[in-house]
């Protein structure tokens, strides 16, 4: 009978974890779906169903056929780099179901987990962009951007390059290197970089600013955006536990404890600062506290004490009000708060690891400058994108079609069957 080690059974268990913890960041998208729908209106939320279901499709295909090697390419110049097409050279190395991988997973574990934050980071711009962008273009901007744009600006601090390793630009010229666990601002605002270019371009929804001011577009279905929430924040422990990439029970449960604390700290506080400003405490407010307290902690919840946590949370949950408001006066339509609780709460989350660090190791000048770094290539390529699918196949429904709806105009079908949901906004 052949003879399980110590070791090796810990190299499963951790296995194990990794692969769950892949599984929970996939069902986020279900989360996603959930909230984008239910924050929209009614006569579009088929076509972001169908958007949801289309993200992980095309982002898991393309990150497996090139954003893997572009983003774990081994050894390069920590710029730009390229490891190959494919998952590895998996068939050829037994060695990459080992512990000799990497001590804690397989390759495969490895590439699984990855490819469902590549999908994240597209899912970000479908809420932003909801119910006047032609399905097609949102699809060529999704494959494009993950494709290309997300792994070569994750190569730079996951894949061993000058913003991450120790030995690299940042680290030598600075004397930290720049830190992000679960992706703040390598997905969270990356995603969001792309989101405020895709607001930009294609401008409000009808009827959303008329002579002047700003109208309400109300959330369709309340309960079913508390039910994404609820399923993203569960999916979350997977986002941030599963990335200490190893089953360390230290690592584990302090990621586990400091992502909890901030996401409840996000509700409290956003619940409070709306009902100061609003004189009614506003659930869709409530709801974008527990993410923004979320996303804040993604950067540091390995780094920074619970008491910390909370207070990150806090902090994002009166940022995500009042950027909300801020978006509003800026004339940037967008329908579930993305902007407010990816891009402002992930460069804020990115930042407070330099500010509530308890281990010394990084600082908020090379967190900022990472800021700095992630913001001007991402939205420059967002922009870029969405600019040429705007020149050639058109990137925004005719006004007959915004008002009938995405559903019927993209998909010849309903949400709610037997209702009817048409309006003149």
């Amino acid at each position: 009978m052949e003879t399980v080690t110590p070791d090796y059974a810990l190299f499963v268990s951790e296995n194990l974890w990794i692969c769950i913890s892949a599984m929970l960041v996939f069902i986020m998208g279900l989360g996603f779906a959930c909230v984008e729908s239910g924050l929209c209106r009614a006569k579009s939320s088929a076509n972001i169903c169908f958007k949801n279901i289309a993200v992980p499709a095309i982002g898991i295909t393309v990150y497996g056929i090139i954003g893997f090697g572009l983003m774990y390419p081994g050894s390069f110049n920590g710029f730009l780099g390229f490891g190959g097409f494919g998952i590895g050279d998996w068939f050829n190395n037994p060695k990459a179901f080992s512990p000799e991988y990497n001590g804690h997973f397989t390759l495969f574990a490895d590439w699984l987990f990855q490819a469902m934050f590549a999908a994240t980071a597209a899912t970000i711009v479908s809420g932003a962009v909801a119910e006047r962008i032609k399905l097609s273009s949102f699809l060529v901007f999704t494959l494009v951007y993950v494709a290309f744009v997300y792994p070569i600006v994750g190569s730079w601090t996951w894949g061993g390059g000058w913003l991450g390793a120790e030995d690299g630009f940042l680290a030598t010229h600075f004397g930290h290197v720049f830190h992000d666990l679960a992706g703040s601002e390598l997905v969270h605002s990356v995603g969001g970089w792309g989101a405020l270019a895709g607001v930009i371009i294609l401008g409000p929804r009808l009827g959303k600013y008329v002579n002047g001011k700003s109208h309400a577009i109300p959330a369709h279905n309340i309960p079913l955006a508390t039910i994404g929430v609820f399923i993203l924040w569960f999916g979350w422990w997977g986002f941030n536990g599963g990335s200490a990439l190893s089953g360390n029970p230290f690592d584990v449960t302090l990621i586990l404890v400091t992502t909890n604390l901030a996401a409840v700290a996000g509700i409290i506080t956003a619940t409070a600062t709306s009902w100061i400003i609003s004189k009614k405490p506003d659930a869709t407010m409530a709801l974008n506290g527990c993410l923004a307290g979320l996303v804040a902690i993604t950067a540091g919840a390995d780094t920074v004490s619970p008491l910390s946590s909370w207070i990150i949370g806090a902090i994002a949950g009166v940022l995500v009000v009042l950027a909300v408001f801020l978006f509003e006066k800026l004339r940037l339509d967008d329908p579930v708060g993305a902007l407010s609780v990816h891009l402002v709460n992930g460069i804020w989350g990115t930042i407070a690891v330099g500010i509530f660090d308890y281990t010394g190791r990084f600082s908020v000048l090379t967190q900022s400058i990472g800021v700095i770094v992630y913001a001007i290539p991402c939205f420059l390529a967002a922009c870029a994108i969405f600019l040429v699918i705007k020149k050639t196949m058109g990137l925004r429904v005719s006004e007959k079609e915004e008002l009938r709806g995405l559903d019927l105009s993209e998909h010849a079908q309903e949400s709610y069957g037997g209702f009817q949901i048409f309006s003149n906004t």
